[in-house]
C-alpha cells in the first residue's frame, strides 16, 4: 500500500460525499456481510486524520467516532484482515470506551478499503458483543466484499466527476456559443468589409457588408471556399497578390487603392492585411478588412482643387499689388542716386517701405493658411 498520508487523505476526501443511490448500495452490502458473518453490527467506513466516518452501517446508529478510539485506524495499516477475537483479553483495546461503554464491542473483524491508486482509506468490518472467530468462508467473503465497496465508491467518484466535467463543459459550451453570437452580430452590423481567408485564396468566413458587394458588384452569392481573387479588380490583382504573401510572411499591410475604375461604381478602399495564426502559432491565413474612403478622398481631391486655385489667385494678387510698389521702390532708389531731395522725400520712402512689407505678409499670411489646409486634408 501507498503510505504518502497527504495523498491518503486527498482521497479519503473524494468519498466522503456520496449520493443517495450509493449509500443505498453500501447499506444493501453491509447487511449482506453481517448476515454471512453472523454479526449484529457491520459498517463502512473511512479514517481521516481525526474521525472515523461510518458511509454505511447496520446495526448502530452511530455515523461517526474518533480516530483515537476507532479500531479501523489499525486495520488500515494491515494488508489483509485485521481480527481482534477478545478486546477484554486484549492490551491494545480492553480500556477503549467503544468496549467499555455502548456499543461493548467484544469482537472485531475489519478488512481494509484499498483505493485504485493503491491507498488506505478505511475498512469494511464487523463487530460483535461476544468474543469470537470467523470461519474460513466468512473470511473471504469480507475481503471480496470489500473491493465490491471500494468498486461501489470508485464508480461513484467517477460518475460524479464525469457528471461535473459534462456541467462544465456545457456551461463553456453556452458561453462560447454566446460569445460567438455577440462577435458575429458585431462582425456583420460593421460598414467594413471582413473576409478571413486562408493560404489558398479561399474565403473561410465573411461578413454582411462583405457578401453585399460582392452581390452588387458581381452579381455571385458569396460562399466559404470561394476564391478571393475572384472578386478583385483586375486593375489592383498585382499588387493584392503582393501584399497578401507579405501578411502570410507574417507583416500586416494597408494599402489604399480605387476599384472599378471609369466605371459608375468607382470606389476607394483602404484595405488591411493582417496574419491569422492557429493554436500552434503558424499563420494559417489572412484577415481582410476593407473600408470605403471615397467621399474621403473626393473630399481631398477637392480641397486640394481649391487650394490650388487659391494659391494661384494669390501669386496673381502679389504681382498685381507689388508692381507698383517695385516701380515706387525704384524711382526713390533713383532719386537717392541723384542725390535730389525735396520735402516729404523721408515720408515718401517710409510709405512706400510699409507699404511693400504689409503686402508681403498678407502675401505670407495666405500661403500659411493654405499650408494648413493641405495639412488638414492629409491627417
Amino acid at each position: 500500500m501507498n503510505q504518502n498520508e497527504q495523498q491518503r487523505l486527498t482521497i479519503v476526501n473524494r468519498f466522503k460525499q456520496l449520493d443517495a443511490g450509493t449509500t443505498a448500495d453500501l447499506n444493501d452490502l453491509t447487511a449482506l456481510v453481517a448476515e454471512i458473518c453472523d454479526t449484529p453490527i457491520a459498517l463502512v467506513t473511512l479514517v481521516d486524520d481525526k474521525m472515523q466516518w461510518f458511509k454505511a452501517s447496520v446495526g448502530t446508529e452511530l455515523n461517526c467516532t474518533t480516530k483515537e478510539v476507532s479500531f479501523c485506524k489499525k486495520t488500515i495499516l494491515q494488508d489483509s484482515l485485521y481480527i481482534v477475537p477478545d478486546t477484554l483479553q486484549d492490551e491494545v483495546y480492553k480500556n477503549n470506551a467503544l468496549v467499555t461503554d455502548d456499543p461493548h464491542v467484544r469482537f472485531y473483524a475489519g478488512a481494509t478499503l484499498i483505493s485504485k491508486e493503491g491507498y488506505a482509506i478505511g475498512s469494511l468490518c464487523v463487530i460483535d458483543k461476544r468474543p469470537r472467530e470467523l470461519s474460513e468462508h466468512q473470511k473471504k467473503s469480507l475481503l471480496i466484499m470489500a473491493k465490491q465497496v471500494v468498486h461501489i465508491m470508485e464508480l461513484n467518484w467517477s460518475l460524479k466527476t464525469l457528471e461535473e466535467k459534462h456541467h462544465i463543459e456545457q456551461e463553456q459550451s453556452l458561453a462560447i456559443i454566446e460569445s460567438e453570437l455577440k462577435l458575429k452580430a458585431i462582425f456583420d452590423s460593421s460598414t467594413d468589409m471582413h473576409f478571413l481567408v486562408n493560404s489558398s485564396y479561399n474565403v473561410i468566413a465573411f461578413n454582411r457588408s462583405a457578401a453585399v458587394f460582392i452581390k452588387d458588384n458581381y452579381k455571385h452569392e458569396l460562399t466559404c471556399q470561394d476564391d478571393i481573387l475572384l472578386y478583385t479588380d483586375p486593375g489592383i490583382l498585382s499588387q493584392f497578390k503582393k501584399c497578401f504573401k507579405l501578411a502570410l510572411a507574417g507583416r500586416s499591410i494597408k494599402r489604399e487603392w480605387m476599384l472599378m475604375s471609369g466605371t459608375p461604381n468607382a470606389c476607394w478602399k483602404l484595405t488591411t492585411f493582417i496574419p491569422v495564426k492557429n493554436s500552434g502559432g503558424d499563420i494559417m491565413g489572412v484577415a481582410l478588412s476593407s473600408t470605403d474612403i471615397t467621399r474621403h478622398k473626393r473630399q481631398e481631391a477637392y480641397i486640394n482643387a481649391q487650394n490650388e486655385a487659391l494659391r494661384r489667385i494669390a501669386l496673381i494678387q502679389s504681382h498685381e499689388l507689388r508692381r507698383p510698389v517695385a516701380s515706387l521702390l525704384g524711382i526713390m532708389d533713383l532719386i537717392k542716386m541723384e542725390n535730389v531731395h525735396f520735402n516729404y522725400f523721408d515720408i515718401m520712402e517710409t510709405t512706400v517701405n510699409e507699404l511693400d512689407e504689409k503686402i508681403r505678409s498678407i502675401v505670407k499670411d495666405s500661403e500659411d493658411t493654405l499650408d494648413n489646409r493641405h495639412l488638414a486634408v492629409v491627417a
